[in-house]
Protein backbone atom coordinates (compact mmCIF):
# COMPACT_ATOMS: atom_id res chain seq x y z
CA UNK A 1 0.00 0.00 0.00
CA UNK A 2 1.69 3.10 -1.26
CA UNK A 3 1.09 6.71 -0.17
CA UNK A 4 0.06 9.02 -3.00
CA UNK A 5 1.92 12.34 -3.28
CA UNK A 6 0.04 14.00 -6.14
CA UNK A 7 -3.45 15.19 -7.08
CA UNK A 8 -5.79 12.75 -8.78
CA UNK A 9 -6.22 13.55 -12.48
CA UNK A 10 -9.57 13.23 -14.27
CA UNK A 11 -8.72 9.75 -15.59
CA UNK A 12 -8.11 8.52 -12.04
CA UNK A 13 -11.38 10.06 -10.87
CA UNK A 14 -13.20 8.14 -13.62
CA UNK A 15 -11.42 4.97 -12.55
CA UNK A 16 -12.65 5.53 -8.99
CA UNK A 17 -16.18 5.99 -10.32
CA UNK A 18 -15.90 2.69 -12.22
CA UNK A 19 -14.65 1.12 -9.02
CA UNK A 20 -17.68 2.39 -7.12
CA UNK A 21 -19.95 0.78 -9.70
CA UNK A 22 -18.09 -2.56 -9.61
CA UNK A 23 -17.80 -2.86 -5.84
CA UNK A 24 -21.36 -3.67 -4.87
CA UNK A 25 -21.94 -3.18 -1.15
CA UNK A 26 -22.32 -6.57 0.56
CA UNK A 27 -24.89 -7.15 3.26
CA UNK A 28 -23.53 -6.07 6.63
CA UNK A 29 -24.62 -4.74 9.97
CA UNK A 30 -24.50 -1.01 10.60
CA UNK A 31 -21.07 -1.03 12.26
CA UNK A 32 -19.46 -3.06 9.49
CA UNK A 33 -21.16 -0.95 6.82
CA UNK A 34 -19.62 2.23 8.27
CA UNK A 35 -16.22 0.55 8.49
CA UNK A 36 -16.48 -0.51 4.84
CA UNK A 37 -17.43 3.02 3.81
CA UNK A 38 -14.44 4.52 5.62
CA UNK A 39 -12.16 1.75 4.36
CA UNK A 40 -13.09 2.41 0.72
CA UNK A 41 -11.80 5.99 0.92
CA UNK A 42 -8.62 4.84 2.65
CA UNK A 43 -8.04 2.14 0.03
CA UNK A 44 -8.38 4.64 -2.81
CA UNK A 45 -5.91 7.02 -1.15
CA UNK A 46 -3.30 4.53 0.07
CA UNK A 47 -3.54 1.25 -1.83
CA UNK A 48 -5.12 1.56 -5.27
CA UNK A 49 -2.05 2.92 -7.06
CA UNK A 50 -0.34 -0.47 -6.71
CA UNK A 51 -3.15 -2.94 -6.09
CA UNK A 52 -5.47 -1.20 -8.60
CA UNK A 53 -9.01 0.06 -8.07
CA UNK A 54 -10.34 -3.42 -8.82
CA UNK A 55 -7.99 -5.17 -6.36
CA UNK A 56 -6.48 -7.10 -9.27
CA UNK A 57 -2.91 -5.95 -8.59
CA UNK A 58 -0.27 -6.09 -11.32
CA UNK A 59 0.73 -9.65 -12.30
CA UNK A 60 4.25 -10.42 -11.17
CA UNK A 61 4.70 -7.05 -9.45
CA UNK A 62 1.87 -6.19 -7.01
CA UNK A 63 -0.13 -9.13 -5.63
CA UNK A 64 -3.91 -9.23 -6.10
CA UNK A 65 -6.21 -8.46 -3.19
CA UNK A 66 -9.20 -9.81 -5.14
CA UNK A 67 -10.09 -13.42 -4.31
CA UNK A 68 -6.82 -13.61 -2.34
CA UNK A 69 -5.97 -16.92 -0.69
CA UNK A 70 -3.18 -15.13 1.21
CA UNK A 71 -5.63 -12.79 2.96
CA UNK A 72 -7.90 -15.65 3.95
CA UNK A 73 -5.10 -17.92 5.16
CA UNK A 74 -2.90 -15.30 6.88
CA UNK A 75 -5.06 -12.60 8.50
CA UNK A 76 -2.38 -11.50 10.98
CA UNK A 77 0.22 -11.35 8.19
CA UNK A 78 -2.14 -9.11 6.24
CA UNK A 79 -2.40 -6.76 9.21
CA UNK A 80 1.36 -6.84 9.69
CA UNK A 81 1.96 -6.00 6.02
CA UNK A 82 -0.10 -2.83 6.41
CA UNK A 83 1.44 -1.63 9.69
CA UNK A 84 5.04 -2.73 9.02
CA UNK A 85 5.39 -3.17 5.27
CA UNK A 86 6.37 -6.33 3.45
CA UNK A 87 9.79 -7.21 2.04
CA UNK A 88 9.78 -11.01 1.85
CA UNK A 89 8.72 -13.62 -0.65
CA UNK A 90 4.99 -14.43 -0.53
CA UNK A 91 2.78 -16.63 -2.66
CA UNK A 92 -0.68 -15.36 -3.64
CA UNK A 93 -3.08 -17.47 -5.69
CA UNK A 94 -0.22 -19.75 -6.72
CA UNK A 95 2.15 -17.01 -7.88
CA UNK A 96 5.31 -15.78 -6.12
CA UNK A 97 5.80 -12.08 -5.38
CA UNK A 98 9.14 -10.64 -4.28
CA UNK A 99 8.32 -6.94 -4.36
CA UNK A 100 8.56 -4.50 -1.48
CA UNK A 101 5.65 -2.70 0.13
CA UNK A 102 6.07 0.20 2.55
CA UNK A 103 3.76 0.43 5.56
CA UNK A 104 0.67 2.59 5.36
CA UNK A 105 0.67 5.45 7.88
CA UNK A 106 -2.73 4.61 9.35
CA UNK A 107 -4.07 4.34 12.90
CA UNK A 108 -5.25 1.00 14.27
CA UNK A 109 -8.84 1.97 13.50
CA UNK A 110 -7.97 2.97 9.94
CA UNK A 111 -6.05 -0.28 9.34
CA UNK A 112 -9.11 -2.18 10.56
CA UNK A 113 -11.36 -0.19 8.21
CA UNK A 114 -9.28 -0.69 5.09
CA UNK A 115 -8.88 -4.43 5.68
CA UNK A 116 -12.58 -4.78 6.44
CA UNK A 117 -13.30 -3.09 3.11
CA UNK A 118 -10.98 -5.51 1.27
CA UNK A 119 -12.44 -8.59 3.01
CA UNK A 120 -15.94 -7.56 1.98
CA UNK A 121 -15.18 -7.14 -1.73
CA UNK A 122 -13.83 -9.16 -4.63
CA UNK A 123 -14.92 -12.57 -3.33
CA UNK A 124 -12.80 -12.44 -0.18
CA UNK A 125 -15.43 -14.02 2.06
CA UNK A 126 -16.51 -11.06 4.19
CA UNK A 127 -15.88 -10.46 7.87
CA UNK A 128 -14.53 -7.58 9.88
CA UNK A 129 -11.19 -6.52 11.35
CA UNK A 130 -11.18 -4.52 14.57
CA UNK A 131 -8.73 -2.14 16.23
CA UNK A 132 -8.34 -4.72 18.97
CA UNK A 133 -6.99 -7.20 16.41
CA UNK A 134 -4.59 -4.66 14.90
CA UNK A 135 -3.05 -3.39 18.14
CA UNK A 136 -1.17 -6.57 19.24
CA UNK A 137 0.15 -7.18 15.72
CA UNK A 138 1.46 -3.63 15.52
CA UNK A 139 3.06 -3.94 18.96
CA UNK A 140 5.21 -6.81 17.66
CA UNK A 141 6.18 -5.03 14.42
CA UNK A 142 9.14 -2.85 13.46
CA UNK A 143 6.97 0.18 14.29
CA UNK A 144 5.32 -0.84 17.59
CA UNK A 145 3.24 2.33 17.84
CA UNK A 146 1.55 4.63 15.37
CA UNK A 147 3.74 7.44 16.70
CA UNK A 148 6.89 5.46 15.83
CA UNK A 149 5.61 4.87 12.31
CA UNK A 150 4.68 8.53 11.89
CA UNK A 151 8.15 9.60 13.00
CA UNK A 152 9.81 7.16 10.58
CA UNK A 153 7.54 8.37 7.78
CA UNK A 154 8.70 11.98 8.01
CA UNK A 155 11.22 13.30 5.49
CA UNK A 156 13.91 15.61 6.79
CA UNK A 157 14.09 19.18 5.50
CA UNK A 158 16.71 19.49 2.78
CA UNK A 159 20.14 20.40 4.17
CA UNK A 160 21.85 23.59 2.99
CA UNK A 161 23.26 23.13 -0.51
CA UNK A 162 27.02 23.43 -1.04
CA UNK A 163 28.08 26.81 -2.32
CA UNK A 164 27.45 27.05 -6.04
CA UNK A 165 24.79 24.29 -6.12
CA UNK A 166 21.00 24.12 -6.05
CA UNK A 167 19.60 21.19 -4.06
CA UNK A 168 16.17 19.76 -4.87
CA UNK A 169 14.19 16.61 -4.23
CA UNK A 170 13.99 14.59 -7.45
CA UNK A 171 11.66 11.81 -6.25
CA UNK A 172 10.36 9.99 -3.20
CA UNK A 173 10.74 6.22 -3.24
CA UNK A 174 8.13 3.59 -2.48
CA UNK A 175 10.69 0.82 -1.95
CA UNK A 176 14.25 0.57 -0.68
CA UNK A 177 16.74 1.22 -3.47
CA UNK A 178 20.45 0.42 -3.66
CA UNK A 179 21.87 2.09 -6.81
CA UNK A 180 21.50 4.82 -9.38
CA UNK A 181 22.87 4.50 -12.92
CA UNK A 182 22.99 6.69 -16.01
CA UNK A 183 25.19 7.47 -18.98
CA UNK A 184 26.48 10.57 -17.17
CA UNK A 185 25.55 12.75 -20.15
CA UNK A 186 21.96 13.63 -19.36
CA UNK A 187 20.23 10.41 -20.45
CA UNK A 188 17.75 8.38 -18.44
CA UNK A 189 18.47 7.76 -14.76
CA UNK A 190 17.77 4.20 -13.58
CA UNK A 191 17.05 3.07 -10.02
CA UNK A 192 17.73 -0.43 -8.65
CA UNK A 193 15.59 -1.81 -5.84
CA UNK A 194 17.21 -4.08 -3.30
CA UNK A 195 14.81 -6.87 -4.30
CA UNK A 196 15.54 -6.73 -8.04
CA UNK A 197 13.15 -4.10 -9.36
CA UNK A 198 14.46 -1.58 -11.89
CA UNK A 199 12.78 1.75 -12.58
CA UNK A 200 13.43 4.90 -14.57
CA UNK A 201 13.35 8.30 -12.90
CA UNK A 202 10.64 10.59 -14.28
CA UNK A 203 12.00 14.02 -13.38
CA UNK A 204 8.79 15.77 -14.46
CA UNK A 205 6.42 13.71 -12.31
CA UNK A 206 9.06 13.28 -9.56
CA UNK A 207 8.56 9.52 -9.38
CA UNK A 208 10.22 6.28 -10.43
CA UNK A 209 8.43 4.53 -13.28
CA UNK A 210 8.69 0.71 -12.97
CA UNK A 211 10.47 -1.09 -15.82
CA UNK A 212 11.23 -4.57 -14.48
CA UNK A 213 10.04 -6.53 -11.47
CA UNK A 214 11.85 -9.31 -9.56
CA UNK A 215 9.89 -11.83 -11.63
CA UNK A 216 11.60 -10.62 -14.82
CA UNK A 217 14.93 -12.30 -14.01
CA UNK A 218 15.28 -15.70 -15.72
CA UNK A 219 17.01 -18.72 -14.18
CA UNK A 220 16.61 -17.55 -10.59
CA UNK A 221 16.75 -20.34 -8.01
CA UNK A 222 13.82 -20.65 -5.56
CA UNK A 223 14.01 -18.31 -2.57
CA UNK A 224 14.93 -14.75 -1.74
CA UNK A 225 17.58 -12.77 -3.60
CA UNK A 226 19.09 -9.32 -3.32
CA UNK A 227 20.49 -6.88 -5.88
CA UNK A 228 23.26 -4.47 -4.87
CA UNK A 229 24.93 -3.35 -8.11
CA UNK A 230 23.77 -1.51 -11.22
CA UNK A 231 25.72 0.23 -13.96
CA UNK A 232 25.00 1.68 -17.40
CA UNK A 233 27.62 0.29 -19.75
CA UNK A 234 29.22 1.75 -22.86
CA UNK A 235 27.16 -0.89 -24.70
CA UNK A 236 24.05 0.95 -23.40
CA UNK A 237 23.03 -2.09 -21.37
CA UNK A 238 22.16 -2.14 -17.69
CA UNK A 239 24.32 -4.61 -15.74
CA UNK A 240 23.04 -5.93 -12.40
CA UNK A 241 24.65 -7.97 -9.59
CA UNK A 242 22.60 -10.46 -7.60
CA UNK A 243 23.18 -12.62 -4.50
CA UNK A 244 21.00 -15.51 -3.43
CA UNK A 245 21.17 -17.93 -0.52
CA UNK A 246 20.70 -21.48 -1.83
CA UNK A 247 20.20 -24.50 0.41
CA UNK A 248 20.07 -28.17 -0.48
CA UNK A 249 23.73 -29.10 -0.92
CA UNK A 250 26.29 -30.18 1.66
CA UNK A 251 26.94 -26.46 2.23
CA UNK A 252 24.54 -23.54 2.01
CA UNK A 253 25.88 -21.47 -0.85
CA UNK A 254 25.85 -17.87 -2.00
CA UNK A 255 24.81 -18.00 -5.63
CA UNK A 256 26.18 -14.87 -7.32
CA UNK A 257 24.95 -13.78 -10.72
CA UNK A 258 25.47 -10.93 -13.13
CA UNK A 259 22.52 -10.03 -15.33
CA UNK A 260 22.38 -7.59 -18.22
CA UNK A 261 19.54 -6.08 -20.16
CA UNK A 262 19.36 -5.37 -23.85
CA UNK A 263 20.53 -1.93 -25.02
CA UNK A 264 18.50 1.01 -23.74
CA UNK A 265 16.38 2.38 -26.57
CA UNK A 266 15.53 5.98 -27.36
CA UNK A 267 12.47 5.79 -25.11
CA UNK A 268 14.67 4.80 -22.16
CA UNK A 269 13.53 1.17 -21.89
CA UNK A 270 15.77 -1.86 -22.47
CA UNK A 271 14.68 -5.45 -22.95
CA UNK A 272 14.41 -7.54 -19.74
CA UNK A 273 17.49 -8.84 -17.90
CA UNK A 274 19.23 -11.99 -19.08
CA UNK A 275 21.73 -14.12 -17.16
CA UNK A 276 25.33 -13.44 -18.23
CA UNK A 277 27.55 -14.92 -15.48
CA UNK A 278 27.08 -17.14 -12.46
CA UNK A 279 29.22 -18.79 -9.79
CA UNK A 280 28.87 -19.77 -6.14
CA UNK A 281 30.80 -20.18 -2.90
CA UNK A 282 29.87 -21.09 0.72
CA UNK A 283 27.38 -18.63 2.15
CA UNK A 284 28.60 -16.11 4.69
CA UNK A 285 28.86 -16.72 8.41
CA UNK A 286 25.96 -15.21 10.31
CA UNK A 287 25.07 -11.78 8.91
CA UNK A 288 28.36 -11.29 7.05
CA UNK A 289 27.47 -12.54 3.59
CA UNK A 290 28.35 -9.30 1.82
CA UNK A 291 28.27 -10.91 -1.62
CA UNK A 292 29.00 -9.07 -4.84
CA UNK A 293 27.89 -5.46 -4.92
CA UNK A 294 29.26 -2.70 -7.13
CA UNK A 295 29.77 -3.31 -10.84
CA UNK A 296 31.50 -0.76 -13.09
CA UNK A 297 33.16 -0.48 -16.47
CA UNK A 298 36.77 0.67 -16.23
CA UNK A 299 38.57 2.99 -18.65
CA UNK A 300 39.95 -0.18 -20.27
CA UNK A 301 36.44 -1.31 -21.21
CA UNK A 302 36.57 -4.28 -18.81
CA UNK A 303 34.04 -5.00 -16.11
CA UNK A 304 35.01 -4.59 -12.44
CA UNK A 305 33.05 -6.15 -9.57
CA UNK A 306 33.42 -5.86 -5.80
CA UNK A 307 33.10 -9.14 -3.92
CA UNK A 308 32.71 -8.62 -0.17
CA UNK A 309 33.76 -10.85 2.70
CA UNK A 310 31.82 -13.81 4.07
CA UNK A 311 33.12 -13.16 7.61
CA UNK A 312 33.34 -10.19 9.94
CA UNK A 313 37.04 -10.54 10.62
CA UNK A 314 38.30 -13.88 9.35
CA UNK A 315 36.51 -16.07 11.90
CA UNK A 316 35.93 -19.73 11.03
CA UNK A 317 32.35 -19.90 12.27
CA UNK A 318 30.66 -22.77 14.07
CA UNK A 319 27.91 -23.92 11.68
CA UNK A 320 29.30 -26.68 9.43
CA UNK A 321 26.57 -26.06 6.84
CA UNK A 322 27.97 -22.56 6.31
CA UNK A 323 31.54 -23.71 5.98
CA UNK A 324 34.20 -23.10 8.61
CA UNK A 325 37.01 -21.98 6.31
CA UNK A 326 36.96 -18.21 6.80
CA UNK A 327 37.37 -16.35 3.51
CA UNK A 328 37.54 -18.20 0.19
CA UNK A 329 39.24 -17.38 -3.09
CA UNK A 330 36.38 -15.29 -4.51
CA UNK A 331 35.61 -13.19 -1.41
CA UNK A 332 37.07 -9.96 0.04
CA UNK A 333 38.40 -9.20 -3.41
CA UNK A 334 37.97 -7.11 -6.55
CA UNK A 335 37.13 -9.00 -9.73
CA UNK A 336 37.72 -8.16 -13.37
CA UNK A 337 35.81 -9.77 -16.26
CA UNK A 338 35.68 -9.38 -20.02
CA UNK A 339 32.19 -8.13 -20.98
CA UNK A 340 32.67 -9.40 -24.55
CA UNK A 341 33.28 -12.98 -23.47
CA UNK A 342 30.50 -15.54 -24.07
CA UNK A 343 31.95 -17.58 -21.18
CA UNK A 344 33.47 -15.03 -18.78
CA UNK A 345 35.90 -16.00 -16.04
CA UNK A 346 36.91 -14.10 -12.92
CA UNK A 347 40.33 -12.49 -12.67
CA UNK A 348 41.19 -11.39 -9.12
CA UNK A 349 42.97 -8.02 -9.26
CA UNK A 350 43.07 -7.19 -5.53
CA UNK A 351 42.69 -9.12 -2.29
CA UNK A 352 42.14 -8.21 1.35
CA UNK A 353 39.45 -5.54 0.79
CA UNK A 354 36.66 -6.44 3.19
CA UNK A 355 33.55 -4.97 1.59
CA UNK A 356 34.03 -2.31 -1.06
CA UNK A 357 30.53 -1.05 -1.68
CA UNK A 358 31.70 1.38 -4.38
CA UNK A 359 34.35 1.58 -7.07
CA UNK A 360 35.48 4.70 -8.97
CA UNK A 361 38.26 6.03 -11.18
CA UNK A 362 39.96 9.42 -11.01
CA UNK A 363 40.86 11.47 -14.07
CA UNK A 364 44.15 9.57 -14.54
CA UNK A 365 42.41 6.18 -14.61
CA UNK A 366 43.46 5.09 -11.11
CA UNK A 367 40.93 2.80 -9.41
CA UNK A 368 39.73 3.64 -5.90
CA UNK A 369 37.38 1.75 -3.60
CA UNK A 370 35.63 2.69 -0.36
CA UNK A 371 35.08 -0.17 2.03
CA UNK A 372 33.15 -1.00 5.18
CA UNK A 373 35.11 -2.26 8.18
CA UNK A 374 34.29 -4.92 10.80
CA UNK A 375 32.24 -4.71 13.98
CA UNK A 376 35.47 -3.90 15.81
CA UNK A 377 36.12 -0.15 15.98
CA UNK A 378 38.64 -0.04 13.15
CA UNK A 379 38.50 2.73 10.59
CA UNK A 380 36.71 2.40 7.27
CA UNK A 381 38.99 2.43 4.24
CA UNK A 382 39.56 4.10 0.92
CA UNK A 383 41.93 1.93 -1.07
CA UNK A 384 43.89 2.46 -4.26
CA UNK A 385 43.80 -0.63 -6.47
CA UNK A 386 46.57 -1.27 -8.97
CA UNK A 387 45.74 -4.34 -11.09
CA UNK A 388 48.61 -6.83 -11.27
CA UNK A 389 50.83 -7.17 -14.29
CA UNK A 390 50.41 -10.44 -16.22
CA UNK A 391 51.88 -13.36 -14.34
CA UNK A 392 52.02 -11.51 -11.01
CA UNK A 393 49.83 -12.15 -7.97
CA UNK A 394 47.33 -9.42 -7.04
CA UNK A 395 48.34 -7.07 -4.24
CA UNK A 396 46.89 -7.68 -0.77
CA UNK A 397 45.19 -4.86 1.19
CA UNK A 398 45.30 -6.49 4.62
CA UNK A 399 41.90 -7.97 5.55
CA UNK A 400 41.53 -9.95 7.77
CA UNK A 401 45.16 -9.85 8.98
CA UNK A 402 45.56 -6.10 9.29
CA UNK A 403 42.93 -3.39 9.40
CA UNK A 404 43.77 0.16 8.37
CA UNK A 405 47.23 1.32 9.32
CA UNK A 406 47.25 -0.19 12.79
CA UNK A 407 50.62 -1.53 13.94
CA UNK A 408 51.65 -4.86 12.51
CA UNK A 409 50.63 -7.71 14.78
CA UNK A 410 47.74 -5.90 16.49
CA UNK A 411 44.81 -8.28 16.86
CA UNK A 412 41.39 -6.69 16.65
CA UNK A 413 39.88 -10.04 17.64
CA UNK A 414 41.25 -13.11 19.46
CA UNK A 415 40.54 -15.07 16.28
CA UNK A 416 42.42 -12.70 13.97
CA UNK A 417 44.59 -15.04 11.91
CA UNK A 418 48.33 -14.62 11.58
CA UNK A 419 49.40 -13.02 8.31
CA UNK A 420 51.37 -15.24 5.92
CA UNK A 421 55.09 -14.74 6.34
CA UNK A 422 56.60 -12.00 4.19
CA UNK A 423 53.28 -10.54 3.06
CA UNK A 424 53.52 -6.82 2.25
CA UNK A 425 50.16 -5.12 2.65
CA UNK A 426 48.98 -2.09 0.67
CA UNK A 427 48.02 0.65 3.11
CA UNK A 428 44.75 2.58 2.69
CA UNK A 429 44.55 6.27 1.81
CA UNK A 430 45.54 8.42 4.80
CA UNK A 431 43.00 11.09 5.79
CA UNK A 432 44.67 14.45 6.42
CA UNK A 433 41.35 16.02 7.43
CA UNK A 434 39.85 18.27 8.40
CA UNK A 435 36.76 16.02 8.23
CA UNK A 436 35.78 12.37 8.03
CA UNK A 437 38.17 11.15 10.73
CA UNK A 438 37.72 12.17 14.35
CA UNK A 439 40.91 10.52 15.61
CA UNK A 440 44.53 11.59 15.42
CA UNK A 441 45.32 12.69 11.86
CA UNK A 442 46.32 11.37 9.47
CA UNK A 443 44.04 8.37 9.96
CA UNK A 444 42.93 5.53 7.75
CA UNK A 445 40.57 6.58 6.29
CA UNK A 446 37.09 7.31 7.70
CA UNK A 447 35.49 7.12 11.15
CA UNK A 448 34.71 3.60 12.38
CA UNK A 449 31.24 2.41 11.33
CA UNK A 450 30.61 5.43 9.08
CA UNK A 451 29.96 3.04 6.14
CA UNK A 452 31.38 4.80 3.06
CA UNK A 453 29.24 3.93 0.07
CA UNK A 454 28.49 6.07 -3.00
CA UNK A 455 31.71 7.09 -4.78
CA UNK A 456 31.74 9.39 -7.80
CA UNK A 457 34.35 11.60 -9.47
CA UNK A 458 33.66 15.30 -10.09
CA UNK A 459 35.30 16.52 -13.27
CA UNK A 460 35.63 19.79 -15.13
CA UNK A 461 31.87 20.43 -15.34
CA UNK A 462 31.84 21.27 -11.62
CA UNK A 463 33.05 24.44 -9.87
CA UNK A 464 36.81 24.65 -9.42
CA UNK A 465 36.67 24.21 -5.64
CA UNK A 466 34.99 20.82 -6.08
CA UNK A 467 36.43 19.38 -9.28
CA UNK A 468 39.11 16.69 -9.47
CA UNK A 469 37.84 15.10 -6.29
CA UNK A 470 35.60 12.23 -5.24
CA UNK A 471 32.25 12.65 -3.57
CA UNK A 472 31.85 9.87 -0.99
CA UNK A 473 28.50 9.19 0.62
CA UNK A 474 28.63 7.79 4.13
CA UNK A 475 25.60 5.63 4.91
CA UNK A 476 26.03 6.03 8.67
CA UNK A 477 26.68 3.64 11.54
CA UNK A 478 24.62 0.49 12.02
CA UNK A 479 26.07 -0.30 15.44
CA UNK A 480 27.27 2.02 18.23
CA UNK A 481 30.55 3.72 17.37
CA UNK A 482 32.12 3.29 20.77
CA UNK A 483 32.20 7.08 21.19
CA UNK A 484 28.46 7.60 21.66
CA UNK A 485 28.41 9.80 18.55
CA UNK A 486 26.83 9.17 15.18
CA UNK A 487 29.18 8.65 12.28
CA UNK A 488 28.47 9.20 8.61
CA UNK A 489 25.09 10.51 7.39
CA UNK A 490 26.89 12.90 5.06
CA UNK A 491 28.67 13.42 1.77
CA UNK A 492 32.40 14.08 1.85
CA UNK A 493 34.65 15.67 -0.76
CA UNK A 494 37.83 13.57 -0.92
CA UNK A 495 40.85 14.81 -2.88
CA UNK A 496 43.52 12.07 -3.02
CA UNK A 497 47.14 12.47 -4.05
CA UNK A 498 50.17 10.14 -4.12
CA UNK A 499 53.02 10.54 -1.63
CA UNK A 500 56.71 10.13 -2.39
CA UNK A 501 56.81 6.91 -0.33
CA UNK A 502 54.24 5.25 -2.61
CA UNK A 503 51.28 5.63 -0.27
CA UNK A 504 48.30 7.89 -0.90
CA UNK A 505 46.79 10.63 1.25
CA UNK A 506 43.75 12.87 0.89
CA UNK A 507 42.23 16.06 2.16
CA UNK A 508 38.64 15.47 3.24
CA UNK A 509 35.93 18.11 3.61
CA UNK A 510 32.23 17.83 4.39
CA UNK A 511 30.28 18.43 1.19
CA UNK A 512 26.64 17.95 2.29
CA UNK A 513 25.15 17.17 5.71
CA UNK A 514 23.06 15.82 7.26
CA UNK A 515 21.91 13.28 4.68
CA UNK A 516 19.59 10.34 5.38
CA UNK A 517 21.77 7.27 4.86
CA UNK A 518 23.20 8.15 1.42
CA UNK A 519 23.86 4.81 -0.25
CA UNK A 520 24.83 5.94 -3.73
CA UNK A 521 25.82 9.08 -5.61
CA UNK A 522 26.44 9.48 -9.30
CA UNK A 523 27.01 12.19 -11.89
CA UNK A 524 24.02 11.97 -14.24
CA UNK A 525 24.88 14.94 -16.48
CA UNK A 526 27.60 17.60 -16.68
CA UNK A 527 27.25 19.68 -13.53
CA UNK A 528 24.50 17.48 -12.06
CA UNK A 529 24.87 14.97 -9.22
CA UNK A 530 22.15 12.70 -7.84
CA UNK A 531 22.22 11.17 -4.38
CA UNK A 532 20.23 8.15 -3.25
CA UNK A 533 18.95 8.36 0.32
CA UNK A 534 18.23 4.78 1.37
CA UNK A 535 15.89 5.74 4.19
CA UNK A 536 14.60 8.88 5.92
CA UNK A 537 16.53 9.05 9.19
CA UNK A 538 19.83 10.89 9.51
CA UNK A 539 20.72 9.68 12.98
CA UNK A 540 21.52 6.29 14.46
CA UNK A 541 20.33 7.47 17.85
CA UNK A 542 16.79 8.24 16.65
CA UNK A 543 15.97 4.50 16.44
CA UNK A 544 12.61 5.24 14.82
CA UNK A 545 12.63 2.56 12.15
CA UNK A 546 13.28 2.69 8.42
CA UNK A 547 11.07 3.59 5.49
CA UNK A 548 12.17 4.04 1.84
CA UNK A 549 14.06 7.26 1.16
CA UNK A 550 14.31 9.62 -1.81
CA UNK A 551 16.57 10.85 -4.58
CA UNK A 552 18.22 14.26 -4.21
CA UNK A 553 19.53 16.34 -7.09
CA UNK A 554 22.48 18.73 -6.83
CA UNK A 555 22.85 21.02 -9.85
CA UNK A 556 25.58 23.57 -10.45
CA UNK A 557 24.02 27.00 -10.10
CA UNK A 558 24.01 29.02 -13.30
CA UNK A 559 26.22 32.10 -13.21
CA UNK A 560 24.25 35.38 -13.26
CA UNK A 561 24.42 37.18 -16.58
Amino acid sequence: MTPVFHRWPIAAALAVLMFELRAAEPPADGTTTESIRRGRALYIAHCSMCHQVTGAGVPGTYPPLANSDFLRAHPDDAIRAVVEGLDRLITVNGRDYRGQMPPAVLTDAQVADVLTFVLNHWNNGGGAVTSEQVAPVRAQSRFPTFEKLSAANAYRPLPPAPEGFVLTEAARLTEFATRLASDGRGGSVFVLGQGGSIGRLDTTAHRVVPLFSPQDYPAVAPGEFGTLGLTFGPDRRLWITMNQRVEGGPLISNLVSIYRTGPVTANGKPTPPELWFRTAYPHGIGPYNHGISDIRFGPDGLLYVSSGSRTDGGESGSDPRLGTMGEVDLTAAIWRLDPQSPAPSVEIIARGIRNAYSLGWDASGTLFTVSNGPDAHAGEEMDVVVPPTPGKAPRHHGFPYQLGDTPAGRRWYPHTPDAPAGMDFVMPVANLGPDGWAGVKPGTTFDPHSSPAGLTWLGDAFPEKYRNAFVVGRFGNLIPTGTGQDSGFDLLLVRPRPRPDGRWEATVNTFLAPVARPLDATVVAPGKLMVLEYTRTASFKEQIGWLPGRILELTVQSSPR
